[in-house]
């Protein structure tokens, strides 16, 4: 049994100027996340620089959507220390709102270009997980998004190794590693897009994407100690979850109905979706 201090959330101080674990994290996960997409993308057939062009507006609306979604919620706190808003290497960013910013970029993007969003979507859909996944160590280092106080015996039959069981020691307690439940699930959500594309049809993957996200972010939510709340009772993320998979199989169910949708793995170059 090893004990020793949790890690810094800093990774390189600059004199005055820290550089935070976070924020390399995250953008860790964005990098990689683009890099699987774009060979995908050249896979299939897609114009040469098509994914870089289009990552360059998702990255800023996610970034600037994760950190106003937070900050509507936090409203009380942020409308007294406006300046914190601008803080975003410290934390408070809301994936549900780095999602919203992310697809309206992604539409007005496709709309604009003449591309199909949905193609699109189903080639990034992988690599948005997977970059979600990556994200939530960074919540790790900062020790947060975790969930109630458990004992450290309880981590350790966890088979968790020492070094993510000590960051899970807060103030004198252990609390729940919600951080790591959450990047696991997406993970292997990851693998689970990666095989089942090639059987789906253009759309399905992105829609099964954001049914499969809001399933295991509904229940691991109601772990959580740090919720973004509306009111007392419901907690922010629960409910987009459950309109999230609510919306995402209504439009599954009316593109299957509306549409004659090819296999993703039968459609190579730029998609035009046909009517029935």
């Amino acid at each position: 049994m090893i004990y020793s201090a949790p890690f810094s959330p800093i990774a390189i101080e600059l004199g005055p100027i820290g550089i935070h674990w976070y924020g390399i994290i995250i953008a860790a996960g964005m990098l990689l996340g683009y890099y699987i997409a774009d060979r995908e993308a050249n896979r299939k057939g897609l114009p040469e620089g098509l994914f870089m062009d289009l990552m360059f507006y998702i990255i800023i609306a996610s970034i600037i959507g994760a950190r106003l979604y937070y900050v509507i919620f936090q409203w009380e706190y942020y409308s007294q220390n406006p300046f914190s808003i601008l803080l975003i290497n410290e934390g408070g960013m809301a994936i549900h709102g780095g999602l919203i910013g992310g697809f309206i970029a992604g539409i007005v993007y496709c709309r604009v270009k003449g591309f199909s969003f949905f193609q699109l979507a189903d080639i990034a859909a992988p690599s948005l997980i997977l970059g979600q996944a990556i994200g939530r160590w960074g919540n790790f280092m900062n020790q947060e998004a975790h969930g109630g106080e458990v004992s450290r015996n309880f981590l350790e039959s966890l088979m968790l190794p020492d070094w993510i069981i000590n960051q899970m020691f807060i103030d004198g307690a252990y609390y729940h590693p919600t951080f790591l439940y959450e990047s696991v699930w997406n993970i292997v959500g990851f693998i689970l897009l990666l095989m089942l594309r090639k059987k789906l049809k253009v759309g399905q993957t992105i829609l099964l994407y954001l049914m499969y996200y809001s399933l295991g972010r509904f229940f691991i939510e109601g772990m959580r100690t740090d919720s973004l709340m509306i009111g007392e009772q419901l907690r922010t993320a629960q409910l987009i979850s459950i309109i999230l998979i609510v919306v995402a199989a209504g439009v599954w169910i009316y593109r299957e109905m509306k549409y004659k949708l090819p296999k993703y793995r039968e459609v190579q170059g730029i998609y035009k979706g046909r009517r029935k």
